[in-house]
């Protein structure tokens, strides 16, 4: 059997229509998924239901499988050695990283990283145990979702799996910030092993669908905070000394992005000069635009977006025996367009997440959060003010579900508007209706 198309529950690639491509299958199992439809009522930045103008989860995640599935079939052709198909994690499949694009953000909780947070918290204040976005990811693909003759979740290929796993480790390990759950590690593992993947390396489909979510989040998210009027565009918001200082710190801060050479530069010129030539764009493209802003965002996205994916590619890395998906000049990896990247990233965090009215939604929802979680987390009360479909699946799997781990599913599953709404029913004086269905 082809190892890329193997399913960890289904014992033959034959099993149903053969009139479907297996990747085909895997589409259609994430895209008719209630964790799929669920992503329309989860925070990107600004709250889902803030206005219809701004991004969801689930236009996010729609958004990276396009520049994913589109960068990779462009590199299908540069790159000769993937139509070789020397080794099942060196293979650039358009539709795998679409599938996995597509799939990467269905563990967020709601609110946003707030909600990751306080979960994570709590959990391991309590019960010593962690919550983590990729890790629930797998949590729901794996066990959570419900298919029809499958026990493990939507049972989806090796490929797209291993392309969503952009973290090959388990979480439970000392140290380890991100990964997997140790129950959905075994599977993962044994796929990894099978396919003989390097340690700690991801497929290139996992690298490139990394690659582009922050391609997106740097641009769109921008867009946005744009529209919302959080990032003005002028000189005065530009030059501000508060906000290069913010920048430059959360730089300084950020322990995740020091392979992109900081050491080299100097950071506060560099976010200046990139500052610069951003609003310097931005009047050139408004003056081209008839002066018009709506016009000027999208240009500005798109051109953005197509430098970012334009410049897309493959590098040996050496150091791991490895190849690497990363921004790739004159054969080289551009740690320029990285850096870029990342302070855009930055501007985008510092001037959103950081502004003063978005951290009092989220201290909103931790508040929330936690007492929902006082709320279920004794199982002589909790089970009691649960959906009966909820603790039936519990009673059913209880070799695998421990109590706390099931109330951090339950809540993490709730979009922002649900959540609200048993929120309101459990503490505000105004309570739901008795026949709505949950």
């Amino acid at each position: 059997m082809d190892l890329r198309k193997l399913r960890l529950d289904e014992p033959s690639s034959g099993t149903f229509s053969e009139e479907r491509d297996e990747y085909e299958r895997d589409y259609a199992r994430l895209i008719q998924s209630p964790a799929f439809r669920r992503l329309q009522g989860k925070s990107q930045v600004f709250g889902a239901g803030s206005g219809d103008y701004y991004r969801t989860r689930l236009t996010h995640s729609l958004e990276v499988s396009q520049i994913a599935r589109e960068t990779a079939r462009r590199m299908g052709k540069l790159y000769p050695f993937l139509g070789r198909r020397e080794h099942p994690g060196l293979i650039l499949d358009p539709a795998v990283v679409e599938c996995a694009s597509l799939a990467h953000d269905l563990g967020h909780p709601p609110f946003g990283h707030k909600g990751e947070e306080v979960l994570d918290r709590l959990l391991a204040k309590e019960h010593g145990m962690k919550y983590e976005g990729n890790a629930q990811n797998f949590r729901i693909l794996m066990f959570l979702e419900k298919r029809a003759g499958s026990d493990s979740g939507l049972d989806l290929t090796a490929a797209v799996l291993l392309a969503i796993n952009k973290y090959p480790y388990c979480i439970e390990a000392p140290g380890r910030l991100k990964g997997c759950y140790g129950m959905e590690w075994e599977g993962i593992s044994e796929l990894r092993r099978k396919w003989n993947m390097p340690t700690g390396c991801s497929t290139l489909e996992a690298q490139l669908m990394d690659l582009c979510d922050d391609i997106a989040y740097s641009t769109h998210d921008i867009e946005d905070g744009i529209r919302a009027g959080k990032i003005g565009m002028n000189r005065t918001f530009f030059e501000s000394e508060r906000l290069i200082e913010h920048l430059v710190q959360e730089i300084v801060d950020d322990q995740g992005n020091l392979e992109v050479g900081w050491e080299s530069v100097d950071i506060e010129g560099m976010v200046r000069r990139v500052l610069e030539d951003y609003l310097a764009q931005w009047e050139e493209i408004y003056e081209q635009c008839g002066r018009e802003s709506s016009r000027t965002r999208r240009e500005m996205k798109a051109r953005w977006v197509s430098t970012f994916a334009g410049r897309v590619g493959i590098i040996d890395d050496t150091a791991r025996g490895w190849k690497k998906v990363t921004f790739v000049r004159d054969g080289q990896q551009d740690l320029e367009l990285l850096r870029t990247m990342e302070i855009l990233k930055k501007l985008a965090w510092v001037t959103l997440i950081k502004d003063f009215r978005v951290q009092r939604l989220q201290k909103r929802s931790e508040i929330m959060i936690k007492r929902l979680w006082d709320s279920f987390k004794v199982p002589e009360q909790g089970r009691m003010i649960i959906p009966p479909d909820w603790i039936d699946n519990y009673k059913a799997h209880q070799g695998k579900w421990t109590w706390p781990r099931f109330i951090a599913d339950y809540i993490s599953g709730m979009t922002d508007a649900y959540a609200e709404k048993v929120y309101a029913e459990l503490f505000a004086s105004k309570s739901g209706s008795i026949y709505e269905m949950d």
